[in-house]
């Protein structure tokens, strides 16, 4: 089953990137993608005109704010945040909340800048900075249980929903350049997208038959799965990057438009 699941993740890999990049290839030169982390840094940490430094709200380190429902973005993966840079700005991906501002900043941004922005986060070092789920529960968040969690993120539930892992790797690290690695991601950001998925509000997930992935797993759901699942995630231990999974995501671009 987990094969099979990789194998369509790795086909689906393959047209989530020529969309990406297909808006791009014919201002650039053949086979040429190119992103400048300095240019990102400087974004990142200072900002670009009327863009705020990124900082501000996801940390020094990108490592997220579970106060603000700020995401981790640091390597989280490179083609994935083009991605949904790219979304904010067509207003395919709009956001409530605090995050409400990023299609505006994503629009200020030219698509060379959002690709400096991805290649800087996704070259920062790894670090493990788990959310504080006492802290959060003593600020009266709800939270699930992590042990409940890591059964349906490694296993899922027969007849309900298939497992994390088959998109999303082991201990959520991430597979390929498609599914953005959700490990050690924030937890309040984690239960409120699960929940945008299920309510529709969030919807630019990949499709597959005339099925929105992310949308179709969240609606299996209940409220007591997605914090269980986000206080998994939220607080599960690094493990071996992507058992040489890793992609050189330049050379992913290159090959997909050598195509």
């Amino acid at each position: 089953m987990r094969k099979s699941t990789s194998m369509l993740s790795s086909w689906l890999a393959i047209i989530a990137i020529t969309v990406l990049v297909s808006g791009t290839a014919a201002s650039a030169e053949a086979g040429k993608i190119s992103a400048n982390p300095a240019n990102g840094k400087t974004i990142f940490t200072q900002g670009k005109g009327d863009v705020p430094a990124c900082l501000t709200c996801h940390g020094e380190n990108a490592l997220g704010i579970d106060a603000m429902g700020a995401p981790r973005l640091a390597n989280i993966g490179y083609v994935y945040i083009v991605k949904q840079l790219t979304n904010f700005a067509a207003d395919k991906r709009v956001p409530s909340g605090l995050g409400a501002v990023m299609n505006g900043f994503a629009k200020a941004l030219s698509e060379q800048d959002r690709r400096d922005v991805a290649a800087f986060v996704d070259s920062l070092p790894r670090k493990f900075e788990p959310s504080d789920l006492k802290a959060l529960k003593a600020e009266g968040q709800q939270i699930g249980q992590p042990y409940l969690g890591k059964l349906l993120v490694h296993s899922g539930v027969k007849g309900k929903v298939a497992s994390c892992y088959s998109c999303h790797g082991f201990n959520g690290r991430g597979a390929d350049p498609m599914f953005p690695a959700i490990g050690n991601q924030k937890y309040v950001y984690l239960v409120n997208q699960l929940k945008s998925w299920r309510d529709g509000t969030r919807n630019n997930d990949p499709v597959v038959g005339g099925v929105p992935m992310m949308q179709a797993v969240a609606k299996t759901l209940t409220d007591d799965d997605i914090y269980n699942v986000a206080a998994y995630l939220a607080t599960a231990q690094p493990v071996n990057v992507r058992d040489g999974l890793l992609i050189d995501n330049q050379t992913v671009l290159k090959e997909v438009l050598a195509r």
